[in-house]
């Protein structure tokens, strides 16, 4: 009686244990499948009543393809001056709507956050990889008095020359693309270090500028993180 009842609980914990490895495998491989058939189905059914009514038929992803491209063309003619002063043109009118100039703007707010959220998840920031994005600080460039850039430090390395040894920081400026701009190699000394996270200074460069805070506080050296 008792070898069953042990028997019953080994079996009991080993279907238990097994079940829940699968429950690990499969869960985040269905909940990816249901959001891209989701993400298909949303974007495709933008487009796919004016194909059913044109060919008497649905076809599933002609709808998407075609947002996806309409997606892109908007994207080059908001690139083109044209496309800039019409974009201008409009959000001047629903800044001038009482309601709707509000839902624009929260709306507007919410798209540099998540933009920022997705770039900072891409780059794993919190992650303690060497290509991580440790810290979001300030440096002088170009190298004048009174002009500065956001900068994110990536990594350092020791400069041995005659005169010793110097630390220098890999400090990453955004040009274009959050993905594309400079490395500098600056000492300690020319790096201005604040309270801002990565996450905020990522959200900054997707924003060009517009979720800048009203106040930055610089940390003195004993306080700034290492």
């Amino acid at each position: 009686m008792v070898g069953n009842t042990a028997a019953q609980s080994i079996f009991g914990s080993y279907v238990s244990r097994r079940f829940m490895s699968g429950c690990a495998v499969l869960l985040p491989i269905v909940l990816t499948v249901y959001v891209m058939w989701w993400f298909l189905e949303f974007f495709d059914g933008f487009f796919s009543p004016l194909y059913d009514a044109l060919f008497g038929f649905h076809v599933f992803g002609l709808g998407f393809l075609t947002t996806m491209i309409f997606v892109f063309g908007v994207g080059v003619f908001t690139s083109t001056w044209v496309g800039s002063v019409t974009m201008g043109m409009g959000e001047y009118i629903i800044k001038r709507v009482p309601l709707v100039k509000h839902i624009y703007s929260a709306a507007k707010q919410a798209r540099w956050g998540l933009a920022g959220w997705l770039v900072s998840a891409a780059v794993s920031p919190d992650n303690e990889q060497a290509n991580s994005f440790r810290e979001c600080v300030i440096i002088r460039h170009p190298r004048r008095d009174g002009e500065f850039a956001f900068a994110f430090i990536t990594g350092q390395t020791l400069l041995q020359t005659l005169e010793g040894e110097e630390v220098l920081y890999c400090c990453y400026v955004p040009t274009n693309h959050v993905y594309v701009g400079d490395i500098f190699l600056l000492s300690d000394k020319d790096i201005i270090r604040n309270t801002l996270s990565v996450r905020e200074g990522l959200e900054i460069v997707v924003s060009v500028g517009m979720a800048v805070p009203n106040k930055i506080i610089a940390m003195p050296p004993s306080l700034a993180k290492r």
